[in-house]
């Protein structure tokens, strides 16, 4: 990506399967440096008190020092399961440590994940973001782009949320009810066999009574012939 002012933006991005209405994910912040002159030494990521986020993780980024800001609200707002909650997380930040920098006039970016949820039942979610460089100069990108309209100098990182699956909707796994049937099929299965085997002992045991007594008449015959 090109470090131009005009053309290097802070973006949300999803490798993957795309998060679901209600569900978690994964998305990485991916962070250009714009300025020729210094390095990016912090990046906070802004989430919304109304998208009543409950959990966001970070995974290490060599360098960095990550933070999840936790705030009490006001007044409580609905998650996406309907529960009314008044702790939500409400932003992520990183921190180079000392010696280190997203550095100044070269083609670098970093990427910061996050996995996070359960996301709130929309379209589309925003996370304005503010990248700090050396010198405390701060840059925010939080414009909204208008619908249909041309894209603002430093617009909000956005990521689209899929509908979620519908109930039963699985992947190469058995449901319960999926296992229960097999296990009383295999069970009648067994029994029957079963059933079929103490049939064919009883029928064996009777073809050999009936040979055995054919065989002791046969000899009784021959002693009286003689």
């Amino acid at each position: 990506m090109s470090t131009g002012i005009a053309s290097a933006h802070v973006t949300a991005n999803v490798y993957g399967a795309q998060p679901t209405k209600g569900g978690y994910g994964a998305i990485f912040f991916r962070v250009p440096n714009e300025d020729p002159a210094v390095g990016t030494v912090k990046v906070e990521v802004e989430i919304k008190p109304e998208y009543a986020i409950g959990t966001v993780r970070t995974t290490k980024v060599p360098g960095w020092t990550a933070q999840v800001t936790k705030s009490k609200l006001p007044a409580p707002v609905k998650n996406a399961a309907g529960a009314d909650v008044t702790e939500v997380v409400t932003k992520v930040s990183w921190t180079a440590e000392p010696g280190n920098k997203i550095a100044a006039g070269t083609s670098e970016f970093a990427e910061f994940e996050i996995s996070i949820g359960a996301l709130p039942k929309l379209d589309e979610i925003e996370f304005p973001a503010a990248q700090t460089y050396e010198g405390n100069k701060v840059v925010n990108w939080n414009e909204k782009a208008p619908a249909g309209g041309e894209e603002p100098e430093h617009p909000a990182p956005t990521v689209k949320l899929a509908e979620k699956k519908a109930e039963g909707d699985h992947h190469g796994g058995a449901t319960a009810t999926d296992t229960s049937e097999h296990t009383e099929a295999a069970a009648a299965s067994d029994s029957t066999a079963r059933w079929l085997a103490g049939a064919g002992l009883a029928v064996g045991a009777l073809g050999l009574g009936v040979g055995a007594g054919a065989t002791i008449r046969a000899r009784k015959a021959g002693k009286g012939t003689n």
